[in-house]
């Protein structure tokens, strides 16, 4: 078996080491050289010819968001950000998001050694996972600003509800659907695999960046259109109908499928209140969860799309969807939002 080759470009020897020990860890990954800053990455690209990088954000000579923005534009490959899981650290991680890096990892901490073990398999397992993703420049301004809001308005049935779900790559696949939303477009609900600091940070950047209203759920939240509910980092969101209304519930119960927010608990808990009068879409990202939801969605009536393999960056959950036949249709990314208001549009 040929090992996927990695290059680690990190400022810290520290951290250089130890990211080298767990990666070179993995039988199919062989770390096959470091660097100590964008310049010398540049060369070692070039001689080494990685299959993915690790990159640390803040370095000396020129930061990491700098030396993504060229390479994307120069050479896109797959790139996994050394990200501060901070409030501080959220913009510059969804910046390199929006520039074509595949993912994130926590930056590892040396002093704690059971920090360590539970970072290592996540590690790999990213980097695995990147070193196969389908990785593209970014074709648009990362941040292009709020989006007029369109003047053409279509008619909607009241009782119509959007679920989406996404993993690896949702970020900028969740844009991209909600950018093509009306301002009066059904009620979105979303579970996206994020941490808690990250998820309030998105939904700003989301409620910047579309026509729409984006927002983080809170429990007690009655949905309403024109809306995107974004389930936040380390809470389950489910709907509960209340007085003829869908209403936002947040919850702690265990992580199912290891994450939480779960897109099986909220595609679970749509089609128990929504049924087949909600529209779904399961979109980018590792693993399966959400897949068997679909399914039971699709089971109770419901539209369901997932996004095609040649759009996705990770085509992961979609991929279980659609070998499970969860999927009506199976899409490319920028056809996905208009399928989805196709299916919630007022009949005459």
């Amino acid at each position: 078996m040929t090992k996927k080759k990695v290059l680690i470009v990190d400022d810290s020897q520290l951290i250089r080491s130890i990211l080298t020990e767990i990666i070179n860890s993995a039988g199919d990954l062989q770390v096959v050289g470091t660097a100590i800053d964008p310049y010398d990455a540049r060369e070692k690209i070039k001689s080494l010819l990685p299959d993915v990088i690790t990159l640390d954000i803040e370095m000396p000579k020129m930061d990491g968001i700098s030396f993504l923005k060229n390479l994307m534009r120069l050479r896109p490959m797959p790139v996994v950000m050394i990200s501060t899981l901070t409030e501080k650290g959220a913009p510059a991680t969804l910046e390199a998001l929006a520039l074509g890096a595949v993912d994130y990892i926590a930056k590892p901490k040396a002093n704690e050694a059971n920090a360590l073990n539970a970072y290592a398999n996540d590690i790999i397992e990213k980097v695995r996972v990147a070193a196969n993703a389908n990785v593209q420049a970014p074709t648009r301004n990362t941040d292009p600003g709020k989006q007029p809001r369109s003047g053409v308005q279509m008619e909607f049935r009241n009782d119509a509800c959007i679920a989406i779900g996404a993993s690896t790559g949702g970020t900028e696949a969740i844009k991209e659907v909600l950018m093509s939303m009306p301002v009066n477009c059904p009620p979105i609900v979303i579970a996206q695999h994020i941490p808690p600091v990250f998820s309030t940070t998105f939904a700003e950047r989301m409620n910047r960046t579309c026509g729409i209203t984006v927002k983080e759920a809170q429990s007690g939240d009655i949905l309403a259109p024109g809306i995107a509910y974004l389930a936040p980092g380390d809470d389950h969101l489910l709907l509960k109908r209340k007085g003829g209304q869908y209403v936002c519930e947040l919850s702690k119960a265990e992580p199912v499928n290891r994450h939480r927010p779960s897109v099986e608990v909220l595609f679970d808990s749509v089609a128990s209140v929504v049924g087949e009068k909600s529209v779904a879409a399961l979109l980018t990202g590792m693993g399966a969860d959400g897949a068997a939801a679909l399914l039971r969605l699709k089971q109770a009536g419901a539209f369901t799309i997932a996004q095609d393999e040649q759009t996705s960056v990770v085509w992961g959950m979609p991929g279980v969807a659609v070998k499970l036949g969860a999927a009506e249709k199976v899409l490319p990314l920028k056809q996905v939002g208009r399928a989805l208001l196709g299916q919630c549009l007022q009949k005459k």
